[in-house]
C-alpha cells in the first residue's frame, strides 16, 4: 500500500534537491514522478486472497481521519560510509499516518500474509548510493532544513509492483 505525494510537493523537493544530482558521491536519484510512501509492503500476494486484502484494507483505510502532510528533512539508510538509501522524511499528521500503517499490517496478518516485523519510519526514497562506488554519506545533511508545502492525503493504493514498474490495483479516496 502506498502514498504519492501531490506533484507540486514532488516539484518543490525536485528543485530543493537539484543542487545535490550531480555532485561527487551523489545516489542515483529516483525519478520524481514515481516518488512515493510505502505504507506497507507485501511480497507476492496469492490471487485467492486479493479480494479478502482489498476488503480489509478498505476497512482499514475508511477509519483514517483527515491527514495533512509535508515532505521535511531527509536522511540515509546505512552508515556513512556505506550508504544504501538517501530519503526524504515527513511532518504533519504523521501518528494518523503510523496509526494507519499499522492497521494495514493487521488487515494482512489477518489473512495469514507475512509482514516485515520493523517499525514503520514513514519516508520517501529518493535515490539509492550503488554498491563499491564513491558514496557521500553526509549528503542528506543538507536537506535537513527543508520543509516542503503541506498536503493533504487523498488516496491510499494498492499497488502491484513488477521489475521496477507500478500498477495500482485499487484506491481508496479519503474523506475530508
Amino acid at each position: 500500500m502506498s502514498v504519492a505525494p501531490p506533484a507540486g510537493a514532488r516539484a518543490d523537493l525536485a528543485a530543493a534537491l537539484a543542487p545535490l544530482r550531480d555532485v561527487p558521491g551523489a545516489p542515483r536519484w529516483g525519478d520524481p514522478a514515481r516518488w512515493h510512501l510505502t505504507l506497507l509492503f507485501l511480497g507476492a500476494v496469492p490471487p485467492a486472497l486479493l479480494p479478502g486484502l482489498t476488503a480489509a484494507v478498505g476497512e482499514a483505510v475508511a477509519r483514517t481521519p483527515p491527514v495533512v502532510l509535508r515532505l521535511a528533512g531527509a536522511g540515509r539508510f546505512g552508515p556513512p560510509r556505506r550508504p544504501q538509501v538517501c530519503w526524504a522524511g515527513l511532518d504533519g499528521d504523521v501518528a494518523v499516518l503510523t496509526a494507519l500503517a499499522g492497521r494495514l499490517a493487521d488487515a494482512a496478518r489477518s489473512l495469514g500474509l507475512p509482514v516485515e516485523d520493523r517499525p514503520f519510519r514513514p519516508h520517501v526514497t529518493l535515490g539509492r548510493w550503488p554498491p563499491r562506488r564513491p558514496a557521500d554519506g553526509d549528503l542528506p545533511d543538507r536537506l535537513a532544513g527543508y520543509r516542503g508545502p503541506a498536503w493533504p492525503l487523498r488516496e491510499v493504493a494498492l499497488v502491484r509492483s513488477t521489475a521496477g514498474r507500478h500498477e495500482p490495483l485499487t484506491v481508496w479516496h479519503l474523506t475530508e
